[in-house]
């Protein structure tokens, strides 16, 4: 009776053992690279990201020339309601779009 209780609590304690431990125990060669592999992590330094400088006298020419199109078009729009397109809306059209690309990356990292 008593080696039977012994036994039965040796064979819990080792139960309980193994699923606090998370199941099956590690090989020596995994746990050195685990171990390599973290402290490679900790050397690893933090990415600095610094903005690239930007030219603020160009960026303000852009926005001026996109102003200037952008209020062009509603008479040009005006004038394709009434049946004619002209010549140059395309064009400015894609000045518009060239300069909003060319002023969202600038400003956008």
């Amino acid at each position: 009776m008593k080696m039977s209780m012994l036994l039965f609590t040796i064979l819990i304690s080792a139960t309980f053992s193994a699923a606090q431990a998370g199941a099956k125990p590690r090989p020596p060669g995994l746990r050195q690279a685990d171990q390599a592999e973290a402290q490679a992590e900790k050397n690893i330094p933090s990415p600095q990201y610094q903005a690239a400088p930007v030219d603020v006298a160009k960026l303000r020419r852009d926005a001026d020339e996109l102003a200037t199109l952008a209020q062009s078009i509603p008479p040009d729009i005006d004038k394709v309601a009434q049946g004619m397109l002209p010549r140059d809306v395309i064009g400015k059209l894609k000045q518009v779009e060239k300069l909003s690309k060319r002023l969202r990356s600038e400003l956008a990292p």
